[in-house]
């Protein structure tokens, strides 16, 4: 092997592993998780070529600083697996508390947000 090839051969490897570093951290890496409470708005299928499970939870008003007013917050998500989107589905206009992770960027076949609900913590009726 000429010292031509060699280098190539070298500099390929290194840009592919710089690469494949760049897409983990990107795509793969867990970037933050935590738990997220709030009345379920709702969960959705839906997708092009990747049907994913959307949902939007609807968090309770914060006071704001300016003139007293109340501020809703939507968590937007997506779900990890069928049987805990269904389960949502079942349950629509409850109180949930969830557990998520969130990643840098979205797969469209992890679905639209980059924040994925891999587990629910807590049901039940919306307090009054």
């Amino acid at each position: 092997m000429t010292t031509g090839k060699k280098i190539t051969t070298i500099i390929s490897v290194i840009v592919i592993a710089i690469l494949a570093v760049i897409c983990y951290y990107r795509y793969f890496f867990v970037f933050g998780e935590g738990v997220k409470a709030g009345e379920l708005n709702y969960v959705v299928k839906k997708g092009y070529l990747f049907k994913t499970y959307e949902g939007k939870l609807i968090q309770s008003g914060i006071k704001s600083k300016q003139m007293g007013t109340l501020q809703n917050n939507e968590f937007e998500f997506s779900i990890a697996n069928k049987q805990i989107a269904e389960r949502m589905m079942k349950n629509s206009g409850k109180f949930y508390e969830l557990h998520y992770k969130e990643y840098k960027s979205a797969l469209p076949w992890r679905g639209f947000s980059v924040y994925v609900v891999d587990s629910i913590l807590a049901t039940r009726d919306v307090p009054q």
